[in-house]
């Protein structure tokens, strides 16, 4: 119980420096992260426990974590439509590249912690290939949700300052706001997920494994797949809601 009482000490510490910090807007990411949490452990998860396809009850998490958290900084307003609309069509891509390419990978999602454990206790229920597929759009959802939400709030800065814009220069400009994040933003994806393979690395480099071998190792190819395609969502996000933004604001 020791442990419980230290991560509790921990939250509190984290949630009263959020608010302190962010008034409330820290007050209203601190219930989207209450939100979040409750999303997961009481709807996704029962969900594919009890057989559904986790590929599409994750994409409908994601859907309504990203309102929940969109329209609640943006409230119901232009920004908050083009970021949510360029999201969406973000994880949807992410959706589709993570499922095409599991499969011409060979990418049954086994490699992932306690995969095998899951089967043993669900094995009439639990697809492995489409939890793992799940897993890449919620994983980089929170990362496109943030790029979406930069590019609309600029582009609506620039509507604001200068009305008369045409539509193609403000999607240009739309385009221009989501160069300058993107490359910080996709390294932070290769480093989260690094993180949790760490170990993993650190065993291949004291064994002497070569590039090819650990490239082509089950494990490692399905997170360099993680990386890659949430990398691309991230990526095809900029112009999504450059052209979305273009258009409604």
């Amino acid at each position: 119980y020791w442990r419980l009482g230290w991560a509790g000490a921990l939250f509190v510490f984290f949630a009263v420096l959020l608010c302190v910090f962010g008034g409330w807007t820290g007050v209203r990411a601190l219930f989207t992260f209450f939100f979040s949490c409750l999303a997961i452990w009481k709807i996704l998860v029962p969900a594919v426990l009890n057989g559904a396809s986790a590929t599409i009850v994750s994409f409908a998490t994601v859907a309504v974590l990203t309102a929940v958290i969109v329209f609640l900084v943006a409230g119901l307003t232009r920004v908050g439509a083009a970021a949510f609309l360029g999201s969406m069509l973000g994880v949807a891509s992410s959706l589709f590249l993570a499922w095409f390419f599991s499969g011409v990978m060979y990418i049954d999602g086994a490699t992932m912690p306690f995969a095998q454990q899951l089967v043993y206790a669900n094995a009439d229920i639990v697809s492995l290939r489409n939890i793992f597929v799940g897993s890449v759009i919620l994983a980089s959802s929170g990362a496109v949700m943030d790029l979406a939400m930069d590019i609309a709030s600029g582009m609506e800065e620039l509507v604001l300052k200068r009305p008369e814009l045409p539509r193609k220069e403000l999607f240009l400009s739309g385009i221009r706001i989501g160069r300058s994040v993107v490359g910080t933003m996709t390294t932070t994806l290769l480093l989260a997920y690094s993180g949790g393979y760490l170990t993993l690395l650190m065993m291949f480099a004291a064994q002497g494994t070569g590039f090819v071998d650990i490239v082509t190792n089950p494990h490692v190819a399905s997170e360099l797949a993680k990386t890659l395609v949430g990398s691309f969502g991230l990526v095809l996000v900029t112009p999504f809601t450059a052209l979305v933004s273009s258009w409604v604001m």
